[in-house]
């Protein structure tokens, strides 16, 4: 198995979690490509996940295993579901990158549809979003302190720090003309609000990086993918959770079914709309949501940012395929969507 042989993972996990069984092992390959790469062990021990950066690209800041696994560990007896963290490894010799180990958990990962007989009824549905805005208020509402991360990421100057760092990125990949996108940043600029006191942020917060619990659709049974986490503004895992979030309406909006990075099951029957999440939200963590309309259109920015970096490195070579062409034909609409939200002061 690339980057996770069995014959160097199973010895390995039977020294460092004291267990020979877990010598004789398979590893299957679950997910991952530009992200980090996620892979099942299976052993007469048990089953874990083990999760490392892409093959042959480790940058440091966007593969960060040993962030993954201190947020993890520090969430374990919160309120926010995580799996259990097992062993961090930062010896690169041994899988030729760092890694971490943590338990697997049962669920189901939903992304456009559910599975067959499972949270059928819009009930069901309206209880899965539910669940998402409360392990969001939940997330948001950890002492940093308390658990162990109040030295984590660098909260003043969060809005700043980020802007500039995707308007690097965008300048790095500059490779087609988008002068609404520079007119963007600048108007993000212009406007950016005061932010509120840090928490615990997520980064990339939206169904699909959630395991729904497989006996119970109103239970989120574990948060994943915490590659972007940091102590940071709490209303920008809103934004982007927002700009994940279709809705019915959305299928006569030419921009919005254009902008559709990520497609999502929050279209189905009986999810709450976006201002029915943002009130529930603003309700249920007491936070002043006044000046959400900014990290929406930044949100936007950001998906358009992304897929101007893979048109660029499409047209560098680095990437086969046709997925460019949708990418190149996103950038467009993703930044009209930023503009208008800023416009119309709403979702």
């Amino acid at each position: 198995m690339q980057g996770a042989d069995p014959a160097i993972v199973g010895p390995y996990l039977a020294s460092v979690l004291a267990d020979d069984r877990w010598r004789e092992c398979t590893v299957t390959h679950i997910s991952g490509g530009k992200s980090n790469l996620t892979y099942a062990v299976a052993s007469p021990a048990g089953e874990v996940i083990l999760r490392r950066p892409p093959l042959g690209h480790v940058l440091p800041t966007a593969h960060d295993m040993g962030r993954e696994y201190t947020v993890m560990t520090a969430l374990r007896d919160t309120a926010v579901p995580v799996p259990t963290t097992l062993h961090h490894c930062t010896d690169e010799s041994v899988l030729g990158a760092p890694f971490y180990v943590m338990e697997r958990v049962a669920g189901f990962i939903v992304r456009e549809e559910f599975p067959p007989g499972y949270a059928d009824s819009p009930e069901d549905k309206r209880r899965v979003g539910d669940a998402l805005i409360d392990v969001l208020v939940a997330l948001h509402a950890v002492d940093a302190e308390a658990v162990g991360l109040g030295s984590f990421g660098r909260p003043d100057g969060y809005l700043e720090r980020q802007l500039r760092r995707w308007g690097q990125q965008w300048e790095a990949t500059r490779v087609v003309e988008a002068p609404d996108l520079d007119a963007l940043f600048k108007r993000l600029s212009d406007v950016a609000p005061d932010s509120p006191p840090s928490t615990i942020v997520h980064g990339d917060y939206r169904l699909d990086n959630t395991l729904l619990a497989p006996d119970d659709p109103g239970r989120i049974a574990a948060v994943l993918d915490w590659e972007m986490s940091t102590r940071g503004d709490p209303l920008a895992d809103l934004g982007i959770l927002l700009v994940y979030w279709t809705e019915p309406g959305d299928d006569s909006d030419a921009d919005r079914m254009a902008a559709v990075v990520v497609p999502s099951a929050t279209r189905l029957p009986g999810f709450p709309s976006r201002t029915e999440v943002t009130e529930a939200y603003a309700a249920r963590s007491g936070r002043d949501v006044s000046t959400l309309p900014w990290y929406v259109a930044f949100a936007f920015l950001k998906l358009a940012v992304v897929c101007a970096g893979i048109v660029a490195r499409a047209k560098a070579g680095a990437m086969v395929g046709e997925g460019f062409l949708e990418a190149e034909a996103r950038i467009a609409p993703l930044t009209a969507l930023g503009h208008r939200v800023l416009d119309r002061g709403g979702l």
